[in-house]
């Protein structure tokens, strides 16, 4: 069982003691600690937050606890209910909140839940302001209101309406187009507000939608990140259905992953590229992902006379990043697309939207498509952390080993290669170094993360 405290908010495991775990006391807490800052931030009058959550099985339970403390401190909440990220982000700059939060622990299993927290613009907080929460949280620096001070919960259940609108009247967003080409999708819900979401929105473009775990219990039918070992039923279903292709998001619906109509896995890593593609090809300009994204955005942004920049993982830092290079659109190799022209967060419905609008300029097949992009492979694994193991001394020692190299180490330690990569990274979600790669081949990938795992476990005498 598990508390993770991080400058993005909190996240861990339901049940157990608190302090270890994601318990009432300290989603509580915390909720107090974001209403105290929030007043310190934005004035103690009138303040307004949003909150939304996604369809797990603890999320009404920590939606009431953190309703009910900001309503304490005076603050007043406007309720989404089941709603996704991306929702929750457009409506606080829309009811002109002073922040959010969305209960969710993304692609983490049900177990897991998660308070994420947002500024007035229905972004990220930096790390700065989420530092300054852990430490009203530390201190337990709260002053809650009288009773007739208190704040007062509302109610808005249309916003998964009002965010697909938005997605429909963005410029590049012809649903007309789309409409003609009568496609035929089949969507992973992963039984959360994806399920909702995604076929409402695909049916406005006029896309036939076939729904696969699209109702939302919060009983996830497969580990809920959207990675190829997880997708065999969607995979068969497309077959089976005769479908153009299918679309997989994870529980908060920040993430988006194709399946071709042939089965196979597009790749998420590959989501962001191909709507850069379409994007870039409307409106030249620069693009950034983060560091253990793929380099094949880095190759579709110069064939479209624009310029690539890798920023440290983490949404806020890819953010900071494409607001400073003016970046037509971002996101992470993760399937997370960020389109400015919409706002500033992780995104799959406009993902979906501009991927529906590249297919409908293209005129090809999901699975050609893929080939019209540089072939890169990639692996993604992980060693788990023990509690007495110093992870930055052990990335420095990498450092000096590769040294003469060429390095970043804005985030982890990253080690470019000719013809490939490694980036080694300790996670601020879960309790682990990730080691991803990349190469020209899945098995050049896979051999290339087995020798730097073995390097890591020998500089830890492990």
């Amino acid at each position: 069982m598990t508390l993770i405290k991080s400058i993005s908010g909190i996240r861990g495991t339901i049940g157990g003691p608190p302090s270890e775990n994601l318990t009432p006391l300290d989603a509580v807490k915390f909720a107090a600690a974001y209403g105290a800052w929030l007043k310190k931030y934005r004035g103690s009058e009138n303040l307004k937050v949003v909150i939304g959550r996604d369809a797990r099985l603890s999320g009404p339970m920590i939606q009431q606890l953190v309703s009910a403390t900001l309503t304490g401190l005076g603050i007043h909440v406007l309720d989404l209910g089941l709603s996704t990220t991306p929702t929750v982000e457009i409506a606080v700059p829309l009811e002109k909140a002073d922040g959010g939060i969305i209960l969710t622990a993304s692609h983490n299993p049900k177990q897991w839940n998660a308070l994420k927290l947002l500024n007035e613009k229905g972004e990220f907080l930096d790390e700065a302001q989420g530092r300054s929460i852990l430490e009203i949280a530390a201190a337990e620096e709260f002053h809650f209101a009288s009773v007739d001070a208190l704040g007062q919960v509302s109610h808005n259940d249309a916003y998964l309406d009002i965010h697909v609108d938005e997605v429909l009247e963005l410029p590049l967003v012809d649903a007309a187009k789309i409409r003609e080409k009568g496609f035929r999708v089949v969507v992973d819900g992963v039984n959360s507000s994806g399920g909702i979401a995604i076929p409402k929105l695909l049916k406005a473009l006029g896309v036939e939608v076939v729904e696969l775990y699209c109702e939302p219990t919060g009983h996830f039918p497969h580990n809920p990140e959207p990675l190829k070992e997880h997708l065999g039923a969607i995979c068969e279903k497309v077959v089976a259905e005769n479908a153009d292709f299918g679309i997989v998001v994870d529980p908060d619906v920040d993430r988006l992953a194709f399946i071709t109509e042939k089965g196979e896995m597009f790749g998420e890593e590959y989501t962001l590229v191909a709507c850069a593609d379409y994007v870039l090809s409307k409106t030249p300009g620069n693009t950034v992902s983060n560091l253990s994204s793929t380099r094949a955005l880095r190759d579709v942004t110069e064939k479209h006379g624009g310029s690539y920049t890798a920023a440290a993982v983490g949404e806020v830092n890819v953010v900071a990043a494409m607001k400073s290079r003016n970046a037509v659109i971002g996101g992470e190799g993760n399937g997370g697309i960020i389109y400015p022209e919409s706002h500033y967060g992780r995104d799959a419905l406009v993902g979906t939207a501009l991927f529906l609008m590249l297919l409908t300029e293209k005129g090809m097949p999901v699975s050609e498509l893929k080939l019209t992009y540089p072939e890169y492979h990639m692996s993604k694994k992980k060693i788990q952390l023990t509690p007495d193991l110093d992870v930055d001394a052990l990335l420095d020692k990498m450092a000096k080993r590769y040294q003469h190299e060429q390095l970043t180490d804005v985030d982890g330690v990253k080690i470019d290669f000719e013809t490939g990569w490694v980036h080694m990274r300790k996670s601020n979600t879960e309790p682990i170094i990730r080691i991803y790669t990349e190469a020209s081949s899945a098995d050049e990938a896979g051999a290339l993360a087995d020798r730097f795992i073995s390097e890591l476990k020998e500089l830890a005498g492990l």
